[in-house]
């Protein structure tokens, strides 16, 4: 058996009742089903810390290329002149 830190919980009276249910049942110590909680909420998806290092460059990218006067480098123009040129030729 894997060394053990003693660790003091406080739960609701419905959670005691549960727990202690749970135990006799199984034949196991109270202490062993909080261990499998603990593992069960750990291995969980939701659970894992999430790094959101990737959001915060990519708002920064965001933030850089609004920025810019025309956001496609190596561009003179725009999309207004384009369709400014397009509307002369063909408004006669």
């Amino acid at each position: 058996m894997a060394r053990m830190i003693r660790k003091q919980v406080y739960v609701s009276p419905q959670h005691e009742r549960t727990l202690k249910r749970l135990a006799r049942q199984r034949g196991v110590p109270e202490a062993e089903l909080i261990r499998e909680g603990i593992d069960r909420v750990a291995s969980s998806p939701g659970s894992a810390v999430r790094d959101t290092s990737w959001w915060e460059r990519e708002q920064r990218f965001i933030r850089k290329r609004l920025a810019m006067d025309v956001p496609q480098t190596g561009r003179g123009w725009t999309r207004e002149d384009i369709y400014e040129e397009r509307l002369g030729r063909y408004s006669r």
